[in-house]
């Protein structure tokens, strides 16, 4: 009668409760909102719909506790059932070959395991949530069981010779019902029948087993054992014609590069210190900075910052940061008279004994001037030795 009463009670609130609500917004004070009640579904796996499940029953009973999996092990069967069931199922296969929704320790799948077969809460919950899932997701499951000894002596009988259809798989499940697993269909057997062929498995088919007393020959054995003298040796005279045009392509562009050796050029050296350099009788004159040395080996040179498409005789960008450095910078020059000039061809001016050198400028350099490039400085020297019988040979060529 108290509960009758209660509920009455219930639905009276409840009732006032709307028509208040309902007059509200009738009079225009609580504005309506729109909202879905619906949820985004997705596929549950089985560990969660057993969970689910769990909590919607505890939710309707109020009171009564949830029982925790490992805290549960009372049962009703005796321990010998338990030592059967641990016999017959490897939890640690399951572990490592089904996907769950998370990851479960082994401890953990073994609480689970147990909880469904010893726990009649859980193990009701989980029976309805299996009876709950589609024919087809079940067919699937099923479909995938594993084959018993039995069944596969059925289908090595087969010869391997022969070019079995689907009817005589079917023949084959319409005469054994009682032992092959009632899903399997012809499909399947004829999978499975093919897998066995493959692996030398049918009753007809036999592995040839290894020699005992002789070495199993192998490829390098068996290459050794190959006479070359008795293999044919067939001339190809358009290969050899093509291998003689190209090796002498090559021995000429060798000849080229040899010759080229002795003309001046440009040459970098590390350095450590401010020692004078070593000037040998090729060398004009050096561009000497903090790192790096450069010698001046060729009357014209050019100065820049060196990229992939466009080389150039002096990289500034050895000495340092040369991102303000243009690609061509300048142009150091050798007249016949001895004197040395630099010509401006960058955007930023170059600094010669603190003169500044704007573009398309040019400038004398002599023996020992300061040359300074965005922030990198470099001392000039000159080989005067070089440089004078150069001059005096000029000279001669002058009263001629």
């Amino acid at each position: 009668a108290q509960s009758g009463t209660s509920r009455s009670e219930d639905e009276e609130s409840t009732a006032v409760k709307r028509t208040a609500a309902q007059a509200f917004s009738g009079a225009g004070m609580i504005p309506k909102r729109r909202s879905s009640s619906r949820s985004i579904k997705r596929k549950k796996f089985d560990d969660e719909l057993v969970e689910s499940s769990l909590a919607k029953s505890t939710s309707r009973v109020k009171g009564q506790p949830v029982i925790e999996p490992i805290r549960c092990p009372g049962s009703d069967l005796a321990s010998s059932d338990k030592k059967k069931v641990m016999k017959t199922t490897d939890l640690t296969s399951v572990h490592l070959g089904v996907k769950f929704s998370c990851r479960f320790t082994l401890r953990e799948i073994q609480e689970r395991w147990y909880a469904l077969l010893y726990d009649p809460v859980i193990s009701k919950l989980a029976w309805q949530a299996m009876r709950q899932l589609h024919p087809e997701a079940i067919a699937a499951i099923q479909s995938k069981a594993l084959f018993s000894q039995t069944e596969e002596a059925l289908l090595a009988k087969i010869t391997s010779s022969s070019q079995p259809k689907l009817e005589v798989f079917q023949d084959l499940l319409n005469k054994h019902p009682n032992v092959f697993y009632p899903s399997r269909t012809a499909k399947n057997l004829m999978v499975h029948w093919q897998l066995l062929k493959q692996y030398y498995l049918l009753e007809d088919q036999s592995v040839q087993p290894l020699p005992k007393g002789e070495q199993v020959l192998n490829f390098s054995d068996a290459e050794q054992v190959v006479d070359d003298a008795k293999l044919k040796d067939s001339r190809d005279e358009v290969l050899e014609h093509e291998l003689m045009i190209a090796d002498r392509h090559q021995k000429r562009e060798i000849r080229q590069l040899e010759q080229e050796l002795p003309r001046w050029q440009v040459l970098v050296d590390s350095i450590t210190g401010m020692n004078s350099p070593d000037f040998d009788n090729q060398t004009l004159a050096a561009l000497r900075g903090r790192m790096v040395r450069y010698l001046m080996r060729s009357r014209e040179i050019t100065l820049g910052r060196a990229t992939k498409d466009k080389q150039i005789d002096v990289d500034l960008s050895l000495e340092g940061p040369a991102w303000k450095i243009s690609r061509k910078q300048g142009i150091i020059k050798l007249k016949n008279n001895g004197d040395f000039f630099i010509a401006n061809e960058g955007r930023r001016p170059i600094y010669i004994d603190g003169r500044p050198v704007l573009s398309g400028n040019k400038w004398k350099l002599n023996n020992n001037s300061v040359m300074e490039i965005a922030g990198l400085r470099f001392v000039f020297l000159i080989n005067q030795e070089l440089i004078s019988l150069i001059k005096a040979e000029a000279a001669k060529m002058n009263q001629a």
